[in-house]
């Protein structure tokens, strides 16, 4: 049985993943200002390029919806970073937008079955949690993305997603898998 090894570009994405989950986790829990913009700065760099990477490596294996879930989590992520340094008032138009297309992109990663199980669950639990913030954001309400308890509970959910989609990248891969439209919507 053949398998491949994860490439150059996977382990990129790897530690950008890693980085935006780290970085977006201390943000969150970090009480000045400056250094929690910072960290949310890092943490949204790691995770465009990551999630740029990632909607290039499963648009050329055929998945369509995954890469296009990895598309809008780009442009979720960069709503997000273009609002940091306005400090976590002036950031919630942004931010309730920038969570909206997260939650569209974790609908689209997870319902496919091309990730495992507990993966797709995590990524649907993240993607109802911030649908709900953005839903209240957009109905004016004035949320904090430092706010408890959402969208604080939907964060770990996240990160877990972001592990799950590390373990999928560095596991070794067998020739064909993933490589067909149907089979990688359908399974």
């Amino acid at each position: 049985m053949n398998t491949s090894t994860p490439t150059r570009l996977d382990i990129v994405a790897v530690v950008g993943l890693a980085i935006g989950g780290v970085f977006g986790l201390a943000g969150t829990f970090v009480g000045q200002a400056a250094i929690q913009q910072v960290f949310w700065a890092i943490d949204a760099v790691g995770l465009v390029v990551a999630t740029a990477l990632l909607t290039m490596k499963y648009f050329r294996k055929g998945n369509d919806c995954v890469a296009a879930g990895f598309l809008v989590f780009v442009a979720g992520e960069s709503l997000l970073l273009s609002n940091t340094a306005a400090g976590l008032t002036a950031s919630v138009p942004s931010f309730g937008a920038g969570i909206a297309l997260w939650s569209a992109s974790l609908l689209m990663t997870s319902l496919p079955k091309t990730f495992a199980t507990w993966t797709r669950l995590a990524g649907t639990a993240a993607a109802v949690l911030f649908a709900i913030t953005a839903g209240r954001i957009f109905w004016g309400e004035q949320v904090l993305p430092t706010a408890a308890p959402l969208p604080s509970l939907g964060y770990p959910f996240l990160v877990l997603t972001f592990v799950g989609w590390i373990v999928t990248l560095l596991r070794p891969e067998s020739p064909g898998q993933g490589t067909s439209v149907s089979s990688s919507v359908a399974r």
